[in-house]
């Protein structure tokens, strides 16, 4: 636990008791605040209140009363589509409001630093899709190097459960839009940047305002470096905005899967499976990424870059970091491999996939698939997909989407089959030789399960029993 410094003898409520919100109390409470809390649901009430927290209703009577800050969880809207009311009653009271992630930065840091041979980093990790992975790769690679490593945030543990700093600790931080968009304080020393494609638009009012949560990170926060994804207009002006706004030297590192990079700086890019990194105009370095097996298609290349870019963000030399990327054993949901069976047929577990842009990606990873699709169908269903039909030797549709994902597939072969467990039966009975069968749902899991990581655990408990793995 990091206790929350700056709050010691003064009240402090905290909206929102799930993975982040409790933690949060317990690391205020240990730095000596006075903690209240509130969650709509009795259950995280009650399990807060098990451990010795008051809970009361900000949205009534005079709670918020002598509160001087209101930290906030970030699956409570703050401004869009309507704000909370319990943030609406802050907003009234003139109650400071923040978040875990605000909180961290302010208490990460400690004199006790001052004793350390190497300062410890703080990376975070941002974008549409790939967080996850990058987070997990960049944590692979600086632990392998003997790096005391800490991973949080969005992904992991929460920011303020995890432990206090040590002598060279590199903490990466998978941050989502909705934390960076209220933090109050955002001091990374390393800042990533991914991807851009529409997602949470509800909660930001539109593209626009998303592209500006993500910005905070950047433009607030002042990382001494940024690596950033080009392939999208946004990433393009952010690179340039941040290599203005730091001046001279080498602030910005710029990555691409789609295409070379070329021109001063600092470059990372990934073309027909191979990793370069060009410095003033020549090429330092090259790795081959094509028999990682772990990291296939060209949106793991990208996270490859990511990861290399901060590595060597981080002192570590290219041949270290190609050993580290290529013993990386994988993210559990997001292209993992699950099995290959003896004629060659491969099935991969990509849960994760809950949106067309991400099942695009894990698409594009392999020429000819069975794909096992469907769930709770998000706005557009799967017509951007259609350039990519052509991949699909058979779709299996699962869930509420089904029928509207057959009627887009039109003459590609489909079959509604409206569960996993048939899914994985029919898939694994017509797959041939040097097919893939892939979990790329391209839907929300709500429909049928509590969440995507439930969806991928049974169907890889499915294929395993099916193959006696």
């Amino acid at each position: 636990m990091i206790p929350v410094r700056g709050y010691s003898g003064h009240k402090v409520l905290v909206l929102g008791l799930g993975r982040s919100g409790l933690p949060s109390a317990r690391a205020l409470r240990a730095g000596g605040a006075e903690v209240l809390v509130w969650d709509d649901g009795e259950g995280a009430r009650a399990a807060a209140e098990a451990e010795g927290f008051t809970a009361a209703d900000p949205a009534r009577g005079r709670t918020l009363e002598g509160v001087k800050a209101m930290i906030v969880s970030p699956g409570i809207p703050h401004l869009y589509p309507a704000p909370h009311p319990a943030i609406a009653a802050a907003w009234d009271a003139g109650v400071v409001v923040d978040n875990d992630i605000g909180l961290f930065f302010r208490s990460f840091a400690t004199p006790d630093w001052d004793n350390f041979d190497r300062m410890p980093s703080v990376v975070c990790v941002t974008g549409s899709n790939g967080k996850s992975t990058t987070t997990a790769l960049i944590a692979h690679v600086a632990g392998l190097a003997g790096r005391p490593v800490q991973i949080g945030g969005n992904f992991g543990r929460g920011a303020l459960d995890l432990d206090p700093a040590e002598d060279g600790m590199v903490v990466v931080l998978e941050l989502s839009s909705y934390q960076i968009d209220l933090a109050r304080a955002l001091q990374p020393d390393i800042a990533v940047f991914m991807n851009l494609s529409p997602d949470h638009l509800d909660r930001h009012g539109g593209m626009g305002g998303y592209f500006a949560a993500k910005r905070r990170l950047f433009d607030q926060g002042g990382p001494e470096r940024s690596v950033i994804g080009v392939d999208e207009d946004e990433g393009r002006f952010l690179a340039n905005v941040m290599r203005e706004e730091a001046g001279s030297g080498e602030p910005v590192i710029r990555i691409s899967s789609a295409r070379k990079l070329s021109g001063p700086g600092w470059n990372v890019f990934a073309r027909k499976g191979f990793l370069a990194e060009w410095r003033g105009g020549r090429q330092v370095a090259s790795i081959d990424l094509r028999g990682m097996v772990t990291l296939p298609g060209a949106h793991n290349h990208q996270n490859a870059c990511a990861a290399y870019a901060v590595a060597r963000s981080l002192g570590l030399g290219p041949k270290q970091i190609e050993a580290a990327l290529a013993s990386y054993p994988g993210l559990a949901h997001r292209s993992q491999l699950i099995a290959t069976r003896d004629d060659g047929v491969r099935v991969v577990n990509d849960s994760k996939a809950t949106n067309v842009d991400a099942a695009e990606k894990a698409l594009l990873s392999f020429d000819r698939v069975r794909w096992i699709a469907g769930g709770r169908a998000k706005e557009g269903g799967i017509a951007a997909l259609a350039p990519l039909f052509g991949r699909v030797a058979k779709a299996y549709l699962i869930g509420e989407a089904a029928e509207d994902f057959a009627a887009t597939l039109g003459g590609t072969p489909s079959e509604i089959v409206g569960t996993m467990d048939r899914a994985v039966e029919r898939a694994l009975a017509e797959a041939e030789p040097g097919e893939v069968i892939l979990l790329a749902p391209a839907c929300a899991s709500f429909d049928q399960y509590s969440s995507f990581e439930t969806r991928g655990r049974h169907f890889e408990e499915l294929v395993r029993a099916a193959l006696g793995a």
